[in-house]
C-alpha cells in the first residue's frame, strides 16, 4: 500500500507528539539507533520523492511524453502516468 505525502506527514507528526511527552525516566528503552535509521532513511526518501515530482513535472513542462518518462522511470507509461499525471502537467 503506498501512503500519500500526508498520511507520511501525520504519522511523523503523530510520532513526534508520542516522543515529546515521553518520560525518560518512566520507560526503559535499550536502544534506538535502529528506529533512528527508519526515521532518517523515511525522511530522505520523501525528499527523493519530492525531487522526482519536481522533476517528473519539468519533463513535461518541456514537452517529454508520458511514454519518454516511463522508460527513464522503468515503469510502463500508463504507471507513470497514474502516479505523476496529478501532481504534473497533462
Amino acid at each position: 500500500m503506498q501512503h500519500s505525502d500526508k498520511d507520511i506527514e501525520r504519522a511523523a507528526q503523530r510520532y513526534e507528539q508520542l516522543t515529546n511527552n515521553l518520560d525518560p525516566a518512566a520507560v526503559n528503552v535499550e536502544q534506538t539507533e535502529d528506529l533512528q535509521s527508519i526515521a532518517t532513511v523515511a525522511e530522505a526518501v520523501r525528499a527523493d520523492e519530492a525531487r522526482l515530482r519536481d522533476v517528473v513535472e519539468s519533463a513535461r513542462e518541456q514537452g517529454r511524453s508520458w511514454n519518454q518518462i516511463a522508460v527513464a522511470l522503468g515503469v510502463s507509461r500508463q504507471a507513470a502516468r497514474q502516479r505523476f499525471s496529478s501532481k504534473a502537467s497533462e
